[in-house]
């Protein structure tokens, strides 16, 4: 029996918190996690595109690897680079199946003497004991003793800036050991809103000290999943069991920027076959942005018409996007069908609803490169 069913939803060091501070607590991958907090999805969405939004992520999986020769074992399970890798550098990247299809999506960071691997809360099951078993001679061990929070949006700096100035000097993807409060913490400049921002890994019996004081920041709000996931949508990046699966391939998903030039010439990893013949070819269908024309949002599932009525694709991910002020959706269309500027119908309750195929994302990424 999966633990999943056995287990009541855990908590993360931040759950008292997060009741305290007014969150709406859902199950989420089998966790109990604040969806939403008094200020509603809305206002947290545009308080993290404006200022600075704080999420726990504490349910994400954090992983050590030790060992020799850690990069060159990773690049056998995922396309990307590693042993280009500099210390104090991270990397989004994805492991893939012998299909070409994606496994799971996350960051792998050098951390010098290790390496340090956040993999997404409902794959950690799948991620571990595959990393594991492939990783030769590497100590693969999860870390259940650490919170982690995400700071994200234009203000981020200065609110984890005035707790550790070391934060300002960093740029887009770097990772350094930081000390917070005279805690020790792996801070890292990345984020999944399309803002600038860190993520930070803190020891659990500090972590509520920590993120009180980043909240005591008067440009920070604590923000829920509902607004991480419409901040996402709108920074057209992907959510792993959305838009990318074991069934999509890096190349149908527009993630090839995630395999670096060595990588995608030599091959070397599972479905490499697979993933150099769509590089040279193409693939038949593509991710793309769609724009419904009104005011419907079209959720995942939502079936993607031609003009002629013909079935050409399926919506992914879809919903209201606040800084766009309208419905936006991801979803994958015939390659034939994928230019922007093209016109769809989408089957939104039985009615055929136009849309607009667009370019992502549809709110500029303010990383700080």
């Amino acid at each position: 029996m999966s633990d999943t069913l056995t287990d009541v939803p855990k908590r993360t060091p931040l759950y008292d918190l997060h009741v305290e501070l007014g969150g709406k607590m859902v199950d989420f991958a089998g966790w109990e996690m604040p969806v939403q907090y008094p200020m509603g999805i809305m206002g947290e969405h545009k308080q993290c595109r404006e200022k600075a939004g704080l999420f726990d992520v504490s349910h994400m999986g954090q992983v050590i690897l030790k060992g020799d020769d850690i990069a060159t074992q990773l690049e056998k399970i995922a396309p990307s680079a590693f042993t280009a890798l500099k210390e104090g550098k991270a990397r989004y990247t994805f492991f893939t199946n012998d299909q070409g299809g994606i496994m799971d999506d996350l960051i792998v960071s050098n951390a010098g003497d290790h390496f340090f691997v956040v993999v997404n809360a409902s794959m950690r099951h799948q991620d571990i004991p595959h990393m594991a078993q492939h990783l030769e001679g590497i100590e693969v061990t999860e870390v259940f003793d650490r919170a982690l929070v995400a700071v994200q949006g234009p203000a981020a700096e200065n609110v984890v800036g005035a707790l550790c100035p070391a934060a300002r000097d960093m740029k887009f993807m770097e990772t350094i050991l930081a000390d917070i409060m005279g805690v020790e913490c792996r801070l890292s400049r990345l984020g999944y809103t399309g803002e600038d921002g860190y993520e930070i890994s803190i020891p659990e019996d500090k972590a509520v000290a920590i993120t009180r004081a980043l909240l005591a920041h008067e440009d920070c709000e604590p923000a829920g999943l509902g607004a991480r996931d419409s901040l996402r949508l709108e920074a057209g990046l992907c959510l792993y069991g959305n838009d990318i699966d074991t069934e999509t391939t890096p190349v149908e998903a527009a993630l090839t920027w995630a395999m670096q030039k060595r990588r995608r010439e030599e091959g070397g990893f599972p479905g490499a076959a697979r993933i150099q013949k769509q590089l040279t070819e193409g693939a038949a269908r593509k991710l793309v942005g769609i724009k419904p024309i009104g005011r419907a949002p079209a959720r995942q599932g939502v079936e993607v018409q031609s003009t002629e009525g013909e079935t050409i694709g399926a919506i992914t991910s879809g919903g209201f996007g606040p800084t766009v002020g309208g419905p936006v959706a991801m979803g994958y269309v015939a390659a034939g069908h994928s230019t922007p500027g093209e016109t769809v119908n989408l089957i939104i309750r039985g009615k055929s609803q136009p849309a607009e195929v667009v370019a992502l994302p549809f709110v500029t990424q303010n990383y700080k490169r």
